[in-house]
């Protein structure tokens, strides 16, 4: 187990999809479960966010969609995700001029994100996952 939570970098595009990706990266940053960087600033060759991403720390990739810009951008930067997830493989279609399903989001989140992210190791992460949260915007509640 790593002392300090994975990194997550997510999709943030413009699109449905993109947005819940972004969405999903804060949910696991606020619970930490994960600490979420910045995909456009490794893209672009911001030297200190590109030697974050080179750290060693484990990685979950979050895309919306088949583009994969995220895995790319840390292709770019010679960095390989550890875990790489694709909302559209989970049913989440990529929509213009439309917000997400908050619904389909914390679904999503609880099946495959959340599972990712502890898979890399987090210390005390049982709490993330037990954690009853009254605001029925979290993820975490029932």
């Amino acid at each position: 187990m790593s002392a300090r939570p994975p990194l997550v970098y997510s999709c943030s595009g413009c699109s449905s999809a993109a947005q819940m990706a972004n969405q999903m990266a804060l949910w696991l940053d606020r619970a930490g479960a994960a600490e979420m960087s910045c995909i456009a600033g490794v893209g672009g060759g911001v030297a200190g966010l590109v030697r974050t991403a080179q750290s060693g720390r484990p990685i979950l990739a979050l895309d919306g969609c088949v583009l994969h810009c995220v895995r790319a951008c840390l292709e770019r930067a010679g960095v390989q995700p550890d875990a790489h997830l694709t909302l559209s493989d989970h049913g989440v279609r990529k929509r213009k001029h439309a917000d997400f399903d908050q619904a389909q989001a914390q679904a999503v989140y609880r099946e495959a994100v959340l599972p990712a992210a502890l898979a890399l190791g987090v210390a005390g992460a049982a709490t993330v996952v037990e954690a009853e949260a009254e605001d029925e915007d979290d993820p975490q509640s029932g």
